[in-house]
């Protein structure tokens, strides 16, 4: 891959970069933070200004270090401050050469690689940045391009493991707004080796023909010009575009430092999407404003089993000083043995994206001696919300203090499961809000941005959870995985922390299966670790009941499953388990109608697209009949089941 030129940065920005006041231990640590005014403790107005300040200040340092391969013998690629800096001017200028103003949207389609923090921070000093989830359909990402008007894609050159590059060509079709699309080469390409490009399809490597040290544009970028357009949803149902500000993630980047504690000798592997906030901000931007070196652990991430296994051979590789990951990889992580690796640089290791089980924290902590901290972030606070900073050692489930200059409520829930606006005291549960610096610029779709807040102007986040007396927040979940149980509210994590507790349990999610009755009984679904002993359901079930209390919380059943389904950023995909759950429940239905019935094929029950479920009867001489007991059956069921007769349709895709 063409290195950038290494410059001097003539930018007109004070050289400091962001740099911790002192360690965050507490509450108060936090408000002393805030007793200057906001705009003296931070007067970055941009990410570009951001890379101007890091390259002044740390030069030839490195601060993207690109892993080819998982092998920790294998030499990696590196890029200093100053040329990263370097590459994010020729990007944006050459983006400016094709037509891209401040208004105009920039897609991005690449897999883990120097370029792409090149797409990320040239495309937001030009334009708008838009990450795109690769993973999703051709369809969705055109509609989001289209949503955006995106006016260029910059797109992987190679196919990969999920079809970058047909996709990006395919998406051409589908986009008008789409003029260019920017080809990103592979590490391993020999130069020409793409041969003769297709018209409007132009080769990233010709930015290397624009000026280096500036932005020719000349673009002052104010803290209210938007950077980036986020998308969340989209495994389900219509994606929505967060608008984020060049303000808030300055912010985000700032406060993550502040609370972390971050040093330019720190040294951390960045193996989360950057299609998503996590990856982008919390674990990119703010790495990179305090001279932290962040390594990129191969084209595939955490995704790439081979960096799970070599992980601690990593750590030791490249003397990382901190461990960020969701708790599914910290699952994965926990069946590697260090090996004799030296991972003794290792003083902070983070997560967040979903609540942490306590016995895996717990496992963490007995393996590695490494305590778990966790956060709390979201797409629409630009990544970070709260944060337990290193030296704090807090539960299970805590996500620590608030950021500085940030506002934080706990309301009780409405008769619909909405936010009140009744504020809880310490100790009590109940649907979390908030208002920061960092808070989105609201979705594209107004009706969208309406929904996201209380009518007087709070982010209704949808957690769960209380703060405590020393100020930390505490999630028990989300509001839409709450089980209702006859009118009774089930806190999911209830019945997950007691079956986590079982040695033979890796990862699990309690989901409600719909009933007739009560609306839905909690269930649970669970993964068991490698190598532990055999152990039945109807001993996990047992070792479930003992722990769960309440008796209407005691789940009706256990299923072991060989992989617990996910997010494309790690989180356990409870849409996924609940619709295992309906198609069980719809199941036992099925059997109970057909009972000991030689006549084969028996009907066949599969998913059928989001909260449905499908029961296809074979043809036949009491076919009708057999429908219409099914259709009987099942109509009480809190539920859409459609039943047919005829050949059964291939199940379709539901992660």
């Amino acid at each position: 891959m063409p290195t950038p030129q290494t410059p001097s940065p003539t930018a007109p920005f004070a050289p400091a970069p962001f740099t911790p006041a002192f360690p965050v231990r507490s509450l108060q640590d936090v408000q002393r933070l805030e007793s200057r005014p906001l705009a003296e403790a931070l007067p970055v107005q941009s990410t570009y200004e951001i890379f101007v300040r890091s390259a002044r200040a740390f030069g030839d340092k490195t601060a993207l270090t690109f892993l080819p391969t998982a092998d920790p013998a294998q030499e990696p690629v590196r890029w200093t401050y100053a040329q990263l800096l370097a590459g994010i001017h020729q990007t944006a200028n050459l983006l400016h050469h094709l037509g891209v103003g401040p208004q105009d949207a920039v897609a991005v389609l690449l897999p883990g690689c120097l370029e792409y923090h090149l797409a990320l921070w040239g495309g937001e000093a030009a334009g708008i940045v838009q990450p795109l989830n690769p993973m999703l359909t051709d369809e969705k990402i055109a509609a989001m391009m289209q949503l955006a008007r995106a006016k260029v894609l910059i797109a992987y050159g190679a196919e990969g493991e999920l079809g970058y590059w047909s996709k990006a060509l395919r998406l051409r079709a589908l986009v008008p707004t789409l003029t260019t699309v920017l080809r990103v080469a592979p590490h391993d390409e020999e130069p020409g080796g793409a041969g003769p490009l297709p018209d409007g399809v132009v080769d990233l490597a010709e930015r290397l023909q624009h000026p280096a040290d500036r932005l020719v544009s000349g673009r002052r970028i104010a803290a209210t010009d938007i950077a980036a357009y986020f998308h969340t949803g989209g495994t389900t149902g219509a994606p929505k575009l967060a608008r984020h500000s060049h303000g808030a993630q300055v912010f985000t980047a700032w406060g993550c430092v502040q609370m972390q504690g971050m040093q330019p000798q720190d040294v951390g592997i960045n193996g989360y999407p950057l299609f998503h906030v996590a990856g982008v901000l919390p674990g990119a931007l703010a790495a990179l404003s305090a001279g932290v070196e962040t390594v990129i652990p191969t084209t595939g991430l955490f995704r790439n089993r081979d960096v799970i296994a070599n992980y601690w051979r990593l750590v030791e590789r490249y003397r990382c000083t901190y461990v960020s990951a969701v708790p599914t990889v910290l699952a994965a992580l926990a069946n590697v043995p260090v090996g004799g690796a030296d991972i003794s640089t290792l003083r902070y290791c983070r997560t967040g994206a979903a609540i942490l089980a306590p016995e895996l924290a717990a496992r963490f902590e007995r393996l590695f001696g490494l305590h778990v901290h966790e956060s709390l972030g979201m797409t629409e606070m630009a990544g970070i919300s709260t944060i337990t900073p290193p030296g704090v050692h807090a539960p299970a489930g805590c996500v620590g203090w608030r950021l500085p200059y940030t506002q934080l409520r706990v309301v009780a829930l409405d008769g619909q499961g909405n936010a009140s606006d009744q504020d809880l005291p310490p100790g009590q549960p109940g649907m979390v809000l908030f208002k920061s610096p960092n808070l989105f610029s609201g979705f594209l779709d107004a009706a969208d941005t309406a929904k996201a807040f209380t009518p007087d102007g709070w982010l209704a986040t949808g957690d769960l959870g209380f703060v405590d007396e020393e100020g930390r927040l505490h999630l028990s979940g989300r509001s839409k995985d709450l089980i209702i149980r006859s009118g009774h509210n089930i806190d999911p994590k209830v019945i997950e922390d007691a079956l986590g507790g079982h040695p033979a349990v890796q990862l699990c999610a309690a989901v409600g299966a719909p009933d007739a009755y009560a609306g839905e009984l909690p269930v649970v679904y669970a993964t068991l670790v490698p190598g532990a002993p055999p152990v039945t359901e109807a001993e996990l079930l047992a070792f479930t009941a003992e722990r769960v209390d309440e008796a209407v919380a005691r789940p009706r059943w256990v299923q072991v499953i060989e992989t617990m389904p996910v997010t494309n950023v790690g989180k356990i995909y409870k849409p996924d388990l609940r619709l295992r759950a309906a198609c069980r429940t719809v199941q036992a239905l099925v059997d109970g109608v057909c009972g000991d019935s030689p006549v084969q094929p028996r009907p066949q029950v599969q998913p059928d697209g989001d909260n449905a479920v499908r029961v296809t009867v074979a043809p036949g001489p009491d076919a009708d009949t057999l429908a219409a007991r099914l259709r009987e059956v099942t109509a009480p069921l809190p539920l859409t089941v459609r039943t047919t007769i005829g050949p059964a349709a291939k199940s379709p895709q539901t992660t």
